[in-house]
C-alpha cells in the first residue's frame, strides 16, 4: 500500500525548494538549493535564469527519489514561483539567453514613469495597478532592440518569453506547455482583471510583439504532463501559481474577508475580496488589486499591500547595529515589558509605501531617554512592524470596501508570540496561526492542484486538513487602539514632512 502524494515546487527568490504534500496537508521531505541575486548596477537585479530551472530539477529528483524509497506514489505536480521575474530563452537549446529580470528590478522605473499620465488612470481600472517601476514587456522589448542574440532567436522564431512559471512549464513539460498563469500574469503588469486576457494595447506601447505572449491559463489547470527523460517520472501537472497566492491558498484563506500576513524580507498583507472588483481602487498607490487565485473558470481577487523591510529590520538591528544576538532574542526581550514606553520604530529602511509610496523616507528610533532599556527597544521594534501591518491591513479594507474578519499569518516572524499578539491589539480583529506555516506556498500549489478530487474534493476540504492552529484574539480596549493608532500615524506624517523638507533644501 503506497501514499499517494503531490509533488510541490516553490521556486523562489533567494532559493528553489521541492518536496511531496499528502492529504493531510502535510509537506514532507523537504529539499532546498539557494539561488544567489546580482546587483551589477543600481536599479539593477537578476538571476542565471538556467541555474534556477537546474537547482529547481535537482531539487526535484532528490524528492522523487526520495519518494521511491518511502512508498510515495506521486500523482501530480504543482508549481508556485517568484513573480514578474521573467526570462528570454531559446526553444531549440532550451537555454536562457540573458540573466533573469527579478521582480525588484527598476532599471526603466523612469521610462514606465513617463508613461504614467497617459496610462495610469486606465491601467489602475483594468489591471489593478499603475505602469509600476518594472515591466517584463518593456525589459523584454529592450533586449529585441539591443541584444543581438535575442533579436536572432526571435527573427527565427525560437524565443521563448515568460514569466518564472512559463519557464519552468515549458522545460519541465513533456510537450513544452508554453502558458502563463492568472497570477503571474496579474504581476507582470498587462493582465486584464475582469475578463482573463492580456492589455494587449498597453502591451504594444511598450514596444513588445505580442506573438510571443503564452498562452493564458488558469492556476489550476491542465497544463499536460511532466518530461520523464528530465525529471525521471511522468505525472500531470496541474497547477502554477504565484508564491504569495499559493501561499494565501495554504494558509487557508479562501473566504472573503479572510487575510493573509507573511513575514519574510518584507510583510505582506492580502485580503480576499471574492469576485467581485473592489470599491475604491487606486486609491493608494501601494494597494494593489490582484488575482488571488484562478480555478473553474471564476477568478478571485485580493488587495495586497507591503512594508518591505521587516524581516531585514530584524536583521540589521541583530547583525549590523549588534543590539541583539538574534531575532528570537528580540521576541524574548519584549515578552518581559508591558510597552515600549514612547519609544518607537518606523521600519522604513528602503521608504515608505503607507500611506504614499515615499522612497526617500527613513527608517528611525525616536522617544528614548536615559531610562529607556533595551526590553523596551526591543517591544518597540516588534510593535513597529505591527504598525506596519495594521496600516497595510486599514489601507486593504478601504480599497476593497470589505472589512477583515481575521489575519491568517506566516512566515518566519509569525513564530514570535509578541509580535502575533501587538498585530491583533493594533488591528483589532483575531490572529490565526498554523502549524508549519513555512511551507504555505508548497502546500497552497498542492491545494490547487489536488482539490478536484485527486487528493481533496474542494480547496475547503484542503484546508481543513491543517486544524485551527493558535489563535490570538485583541487583548486592548478600542479606545487604547485608536490612541496607538493616532500616535503611529502622527509619526509618520511627521517623517513625510521631514523627508520633504531634506528634498527641499536639496
Amino acid at each position: 500500500m503506497t501514499t499517494p502524494a503531490i509533488l510541490a515546487i516553490d521556486e523562489g527568490t533567494t532559493g528553489t525548494r521541492a518536496a511531496w504534500v499528502t492529504a493531510d496537508g502535510l509537506v514532507h521531505a523537504l529539499e532546498y538549493r539557494p539561488l544567489r541575486v546580482s546587483t551589477p548596477v543600481a536599479g539593477v537585479v537578476e538571476q542565471d535564469a538556467n541555474a534556477i530551472l537546474d537547482k529547481t530539477i535537482d531539487a526535484c529528483r532528490a524528492v522523487i527519489a526520495r519518494a521511491a524509497g518511502d512508498g510515495v506514489t506521486l500523482v501530480g505536480l504543482a508549481i508556485a514561483t517568484q513573480r514578474a521575474t521573467t526570462v528570454l530563452w531559446d526553444t531549440s537549446t532550451g537555454r536562457a539567453l540573458v540573466p533573469a529580470m527579478v521582480w525588484q528590478d527598476s532599471r526603466y522605473a523612469d521610462e514606465l514613469a513617463a508613461l504614467g499620465p497617459e496610462w495610469n488612470e486606465r491601467l489602475i481600472r483594468t489591471v489593478g495597478r499603475p505602469t509600476g517601476v518594472r515591466s517584463p514587456y518593456l525589459w523584454a522589448a529592450h533586449h529585441l532592440r539591443e541584444t543581438p542574440e535575442v533579436a536572432a532567436a526571435h527573427r527565427a522564431g525560437r524565443l521563448g518569453f515568460g514569466t518564472i512559471e512559463t519557464w519552468l512549464l515549458w522545460s519541465l513539460s513533456r510537450d513544452r506547455t508554453y502558458a502563463a498563469t492568472s497570477t503571474n500574469a496579474t504581476s507582470a503588469g498587462a493582465y486584464v482583471l475582469a475578463r482573463h486576457e492580456y492589455e494587449r494595447e498597453w502591451i504594444e506601447a511598450l514596444g513588445f510583439p505580442g506573438e510571443l505572449l503564452p498562452e493564458l491559463r488558469q492556476d489550476a489547470d491542465d497544463f499536460g504532463v511532466t518530461d520523464a527523460s528530465v525529471l525521471g517520472i511522468e505525472v500531470p501537472i496541474l497547477s502554477a501559481a504565484g508564491d504569495q497566492h499559493a501561499g494565501t491558498v495554504g494558509l487557508g484563506c479562501l473566504r472573503k474577508g479572510q487575510a493573509m500576513c507573511v513575514h519574510g524580507t518584507g510583510s505582506f498583507v492580502d485580503l480576499v475580496i471574492g469576485s467581485e472588483a473592489p470599491a475604491n481602487p487606486g486609491l493608494y498607490d501601494g494597494a494593489l488589486t490582484l488575482t488571488a487565485w484562478r480555478r473553474h473558470e471564476t477568478s478571485v481577487f485580493a488587495i495586497e499591500t507591503f512594508t518591505a523591510t521587516t524581516g531585514s529590520a530584524l536583521d540589521w538591528v541583530c547583525d549590523t547595529l549588534g543590539w541583539f544576538e538574534s531575532s528570537k532574542r528580540i521576541s524574548e526581550l519584549a515578552a518581559t515589558v508591558s510597552s515600549a514606553k514612547g519609544v518607537m520604530f518606523v521600519p522604513a529602511l528602503t521608504g515608505l509605501r503607507m500611506p504614499v509610496m515615499e522612497p526617500r523616507a527613513k527608517a528611525s528610533l525616536t522617544g528614548f531617554s536615559m531610562s529607556t532599556t533595551l526590553p523596551e527597544i526591543a517591544y518597540a521594534v516588534l510593535e513597529g512592524i505591527a504598525h506596519s501591518v495594521a496600516s497595510s491591513a486599514e489601507a486593504d479594507e478601504q480599497v476593497a470596501g470589505t472589512a477583515i474578519t481575521e489575519i491568517v499569518v506566516g512566515g518566519g516572524m509569525s513564530a514570535s508570540d509578541p509580535l502575533i499578539q501587538m498585530q491583533a491589539d493594533l488591528v483589532g480583529v483575531p490572529m490565526r496561526r498554523l502549524p508549519a506555516s513555512e511551507g504555505a506556498s508548497l502546500r497552497g500549489a498542492a491545494f490547487l492542484a489536488g482539490s478536484d478530487g485527486l487528493l481533496w474534493n474542494s480547496l475547503e476540504e484542503a484546508a481543513a486538513s491543517m486544524g485551527d492552529g493558535d489563535v490570538f484574539e485583541p487583548l486592548i480596549s478600542g479606545d487604547e487602539r485608536a490612541e496607538r493608532r493616532a500616535a503611529w500615524n502622527e509619526r509618520i506624517d511627521n517623517e513625510l514632512r521631514l523627508t520633504q523638507s531634506r528634498a527641499t533644501r536639496k
